[in-house]
């Protein structure tokens, strides 16, 4: 019922419809001293590329209503255009949804007609699983392919197989029967390119040659990944989570989700993967996911016509990008349910864990690694942790959160100055540069040589008796006997202390280079860079901590637990530990990081340890600033996000945010029907707004709907080509009944169809609190303000993070509010207390008030000018 009353009132008469102008759909009207910038620079164009991709961004009409049907006069038939979203533009949420259920009635009213409109039904209500059940089969493929290809290509820089191109290191060597336990990587199949080239495999010829062959190949990979980036899909580049996060919560960024973007990014991923470059591809598969779901919701006209709809589907979207990235399809949804979801119904959260499910279930079917699991470094304790180790586990934490804050700053502060100099206007030297640095300092160093997904591996893994690596290197007792799983804490040896001195140079390493490659112009993601800087400093922190306990076993704290013999500590887990603290640091995740990680380990009883160390990072890293790095890049591009975890403390009122201000331009406004066509076009020409308050008449102020410029300009165009004798001078009526008019005048033209009768409206005194709460949780566009029923201004969505800004900037407002005066008036009233003019000058009659105001009230004056 509440639906069809929305109806009756006009609710689904395409009046929440985006502009053609050139300027944001936030900007309905022009305010002073804008702070944040909502269209894109020349770093984030990279190159202007494809995106008149008009078709996959339109929406219908809003249904097939017929004008016999209904009291309202309607038009004959929907108007082409008039229901689509511009780029660059906000969606509304309230008009999508209430167009969706008026779309499912219809289709409930008709399904008992005939067997085809019961199928019609069906076919509907399947249609949510459907399109998740594709969106997951295809994420999951993809990512098998990215994680097969990426494994060759990263050891392509190595050298090549000879008995099958395409195996990688491991895989040539499986079959050799000339493979040794100690040198398991080593066989005949496979070639260096020292070997190839100039037939050496050991001494300084050879690795000098290995050296320069690795930069090679990095560098040709790199280069490769920015040139298609910037030649065919700009959108590819970075992570994706922040824009995705902003196409969530309502906003259109036209070809980010398509099927150009995707192509490109998935190519691209497995070549920046390849490079060597301090990324990770967890990210990026979130927004490979998300354009897997929008070209699939397009076969659906239940998700391609709703764009609210078309949302639901990348909320599950993005919790499969995440269940083929970590293999953790829970940790996936509460991924999407607390980090990029904006809009989290129910039902979207049962088809994100199907999603996620489906997801997971082909990658674990294409088995990418080898291994039986879903990610290259699952790893198993068998020991369990001590109470005493929960000051080293929050000492990780605190590590992890100034690391997140170090990073947020340093990174957002090179993103700013490669925006503000000419180094950001070229993209491919830039990578190259970055390339070249990485590849150079990374060979010397085998810790950062290796892919970071073997570099977390081999750190998180345990020392057990069959473990060759350096880090295992400890001096053995010789009275062992037998080999057992669980080995007893034991003295370091020289490899163990050499690997220590390689790691601290790997995490001084990791940390620069992550600062300066986050942002550039390839696929980069930084949920594996950051567990690798976190893993670097658990190992060492974990690697002192047993070697404490094994010296001094006799402290106390150590007496209890740690007696001779006793394997007490675990070095991996505190890897483990510290690259959860790392990375929610940077994001500053919570709960869906825990779940990810402990899906990671498959152990229940090191949830507590996980637990406290992200937290502890959480709240060292909000010391510094609440944001994280995905909402400071929000932020530094000038989307318009509002972020429903920020809170707003402070005390203004709406009259401080809306516009006009006083020395702004005044609030253009027409008339139910006393303005022509011809006036109406002069005022679309004279003004940039991208909408226009519709009040009763000149003899009243009183608020009747509102209409957007885009809508009055489709109108008006199809009226001309459609409609006889629609002239300039034709009357343009918005009322429910055509005003009589004189014989010789010209046919009228009706637009009430393009009228919202029912805009949100607040009034002055409203709390910017309650306003912004309006609207997150509305997802509104534009809501006007208005005294006893008469229109003084306008909010928009850009006003409020304008004012946002202003309050964490501690700026003053640009003019002092109305509302601290003694007497005070409206901003549409000058100084003196005298009504401003308005736009084209109509002059309304005096308003009756019942009562006089008193001094703290506002004091409306009895007559106004338009």
């Amino acid at each position: 019922m509440e639906s069809e009353q929305l109806f009756h009132r006009g609710y689904y008469r395409n009046s929440y419809n985006s502009i053609t102008s050139a300027s944001s759909d936030e900007e309905l009207l022009d305010g002073a001293g804008v702070i944040m910038d909502f269209q894109t620079s020349e770093d984030d164009n990279l190159l202007d590329g494809d995106t008149t991709v008009g078709t996959h961004y339109t929406m219908t009409n809003g249904g097939s209503i017929n004008s016999s049907t209904h009291l309202l006069d309607l038009l004959d038939e929907p108007i082409p255009g008039v229901g689509t979203y511009d780029d660059f533009h906000t969606i509304d949420w309230v008009r999508e949804k209430c167009k969706d259920r008026e779309r499912h009635r219809r289709i409930n009213s008709k399904k008992k007609e005939s067997a085809w409109e019961m199928t019609k039904s069906l076919y509907d209500a399947w249609s949510g699983w459907l399109v998740v059940t594709l969106t997951g089969l295809a994420s999951g493929a993809l990512a098998g392919l990215i994680d097969i290809a990426a494994d060759w290509m990263t050891d392509l820089k190595e050298g090549i197989c000879l008995s099958a191109l395409w195996y990688n290191h491991e895989q040539c060597c499986w079959g050799s029967n000339e493979t040794t336990f100690e040198e398991r990587d080593k066989c005949p199949q496979w070639k260096t390119w020292a070997e190839l080239i100039i037939g050496q495999a050991e001494g300084p010829g050879s690795y000098i040659m290995n050296y320069i062959m690795y930069i090679f190949w990095a560098l040709s990979f790199a280069f490769l990944a920015v040139s298609l980036v910037k030649v065919f899909a700009p959108y590819a580049c970075g992570s994706g989570i922040p824009e995705i996060k902003t196409i969530l919560s309502g906003f259109i960024i036209r070809g980010y989700l398509g099927k150009w973007t995707l192509m490109i990014k998935t190519i691209t991923l497995v070549l920046a993967v390849a490079s060597g470059l301090s990324l990770g591809k967890e990210g990026p598969l979130v927004h490979v996911a998300c354009c897997c779901g929008n070209i699939f919701s397009y076969l659906f006209p239940k998700y391609s016509t709703n764009e609210a709809k078309k949302r639901e589907v990348l909320s599950a979207a993005s919790a499969a990008g995440v269940s083929v990235a970590f293999g953790a399809p829970i940790g996936g949804v509460l991924f999407s349910l607390e980090e990029v979801s904006y809009y989290f119904p129910l039902k979207t959260l049962w088809r994100s864990f199907f999603a996620a499910l489906v997801a997971a279930f082909v990658l674990r079917s294409i088995n990418p690694f080898g291994n039986s699991r879903l990610v290259l470094f699952y790893v198993e304790y068998h020991t369990p942790w001590y109470l005493f180790e929960l000051f080293p586990f929050i000492l990780l934490g605190v590590f992890g959160g100034l690391w997140g804050a170090f990073f947020i700053r340093a990174n957002i502060a090179w993103c700013r100055r490669r925006k503000s100099t000419k180094f950001g206007k070229y993209p491919v030297l830039e990578v190259i540069i970055v390339a070249a640095i990485t590849a150079v300092i990374a060979f010397p160093n085998p810790y950062t040589r290796l892919n970071t997904s073997e570099l977390i591996k081999e750190l998180f893994t345990d020392c057990g008796p069959l473990e060759s690596s350096s880090l295992c290197d400890y001096r053995n007792d010789m009275n062992a006997s037998k080999i057992v799983d669980d080995i007893p804490d034991r003295p370091a040896g020289i490899g163990v202390y050499s690997a220590i001195w390689q790691l601290c140079l790997a995490l001084i390493f990791k940390i620069i280079m992550t600062v300066f490659t986050f942002g550039i112009k390839v696929p980069s993601g930084l949920f594996i860079p950051s567990m690798a800087i976190g893993a670097i400093a658990g190992r060492i922190v974990g690697i002192a901590v047993e070697q404490l306990a094994y010296y001094h076993h006799d402290w106390f704290i150590f007496k209890e637990w740690c007696e001779v013999g006793a394997d007490c500590i675990t070095p991996g887990l505190y890897a483990m530990v510290g690259a959860a603290a790392c990375l929610g640091g940077v994001t500053r995740m919570t709960v869906s990081l825990v779940v990810i990680v402990f899906e990671l380990t498959g152990g229940l009883e090191y949830i507590v340890p996980l637990m406290a160390a992200v937290m502890t990072s959480k709240w060292v890293g909000d010391a510094f600033g609440r944001e994280g790095i995905y909402e400071a890049h929000i932020r530094l591009n000038g989307y318009p996000f509002l972020d429903a975890k920020e809170e707003f403390t402070h005390t203004t009122l709406a009259a401080d945010v809306m516009r006009p201000r006083r020395n702004d331009p005044p609030l253009a406004v027409l008339t139910q029907d006393n303005m022509t066509v011809d006036d109406i076009e002069n005022m679309i020409n004279e003004t940039s707004y991208n909408g226009f308050p519709v009040i009763m008449s000149k003899e009243s102020q009183r608020l009747v709907g509102f209409a957007l410029r885009r809508d009055l300009t489709i109108a008006i165009e199809s009226a001309r080509k459609k409609q006889e004798g629609i002239v300039g001078s034709s009357r343009v009526c918005f009322a429910q009944h055509t005003p009589s008019l004189p014989a010789e005048s010209p046919r009228p033209l009706k637009l009430r169809s393009i009228l919202d009768m029912s805009p949100f409206t607040v009034t002055d005194h409203t709390p910017m609190e309650i306003v912004v709460d309006i609207f997150r949780k509305l997802g509104l566009r534009q809501c006007l303000v208005t005294h006893n029923g008469i229109v003084l201004g306008i909010i928009t969505k850009k006003n409020i993070l304008e004012h946002l800004e202003q309050l964490k900037q501690h700026v003053e407002p640009l003019t002092p509010p109305w509302h601290y005066n003694k007497k005070r008036y409206p901003p549409s009233y000058g100084p003196d207390g005298k009504p401003r003019p308005r736009f084209n000058n109509v002059q309304l009659n005096p308003i009756d008030e019942e009562r006089e105001e008193t001094e703290e009230e506002v004091r409306l004056l009895n007559s106004t000018t338009l």
